[in-house]
């Protein structure tokens, strides 16, 4: 079963001007997200800033999201890193805290092989009891997960369950999708190849776009899955020059930004991310103007 189906949102952290974590303006984001729709809360992930937090400060979000949510949707807690044990460690604690999976990243800057990508997400299931989400993000760790070796992992690890798909490769998630058989669930990690990759089998989104446009972002995925597929590329294609505004520079500097325009005072990236410069501001807000959420 998987650990949920529809629109996850990557949430991001708001944080006061000193740079330290808002909890009380993260537990109001939280409870809005649920109430307009959103069926599950990634916390920690790469939106949400998490290599920038002390562990820490990583263990405490999940606690307080999970405590927030009371239940009432699946928290997913990002738990990967370029340490195995450092994976290890985030991942026990995440699962003491109540959460009900993982989101787990291969490991960054290491590149490591194909074998040593079976070897982490083995090792890190053999440390834990709850469903492990693969992350698969070549663009930001340098490392990519083969289809081969995602089905490998599914099938003889016992806790992975899912994989977040963020190559933006469509032809290798087509090709995952074909030789998986459903023995994977599969999830969109970009906003704008939800409707293609729901059309290869997947269950949802891990979306970015979900921070400020909950419900629409929801509406897409659930218009697809209930067999309205003429709205939910239509609802997809509307959202297009939103997206590429949230990702015109690095993410999570635009959706920050968004979201302070919104009213939401989320505060600033933490470094090395700067603000977003004045033009790219400008074009953002257009967008959120067109799109009809400003």
């Amino acid at each position: 079963m998987a650990i949920f189906e529809g629109a996850g949102v990557a949430i991001i952290t708001p944080m006061n001007d000193d740079f330290s974590i808002n909890f009380e303006k993260l537990g109001a984001i939280i409870n809005d997200q649920i109430e307009k729709g959103t069926d599950a809360i990634i916390i920690c992930g790469t939106t949400g800033e998490s290599s920038t937090m002390s562990h820490e400060e990583h263990i405490e979000c999940i606690k307080y999201a999970v405590e927030v949510t009371k239940g009432r949707v699946p928290v997913v807690a990002g738990s990967g890193s370029n340490s195995t044990a450092e994976a290890i460690h985030i991942s026990k604690a995440a699962e003491e805290a109540g959460a009900d999976g993982l989101l787990c990243v291969t490991p960054y800057y290491n590149k490591c092989t194909q074998n040593g990508l079976y070897q982490y997400y083995k090792d890190i299931s053999d440390a834990v009891n709850i469903p492990i989400i693969m992350y698969n993000v070549p663009s930001r760790t340098g490392c990519n997960i083969l289809p081969e070796t995602a089905v490998r992992i599914a099938k003889e690890v016992k806790n992975v369950v899912a994989i977040k798909e963020a190559s933006g490769n469509i032809s290798q998630v087509a090709k995952l999708a074909s030789i998986a058989d459903g023995c994977i669930d599969i999830y969109s990690g970009n906003d704008d190849q939800i409707i293609p990759l729901l059309s290869l089998g997947g269950k949802g989104v891990i979306s970015v776009l979900s921070n400020v446009a909950p419900t629409q972002t929801h509406d897409m995925v659930r218009a697809y899955l209930d067999g309205d597929v003429k709205k939910a590329c239509d609802m997809q294609l509307e959202s297009i020059e939103l997206i590429n505004a949230l990702f015109c520079e690095v993410n999570p500097i635009p959706v920050k930004a968004a979201m302070n325009i919104l009213g939401w005072e989320s505060g600033p990236v933490r470094r090395p991310l700067t603000e977003m410069e004045d033009a790219n501001k400008e074009r953002l807000t257009k967008a959120m103007k067109d799109y009809g959420i400003l």
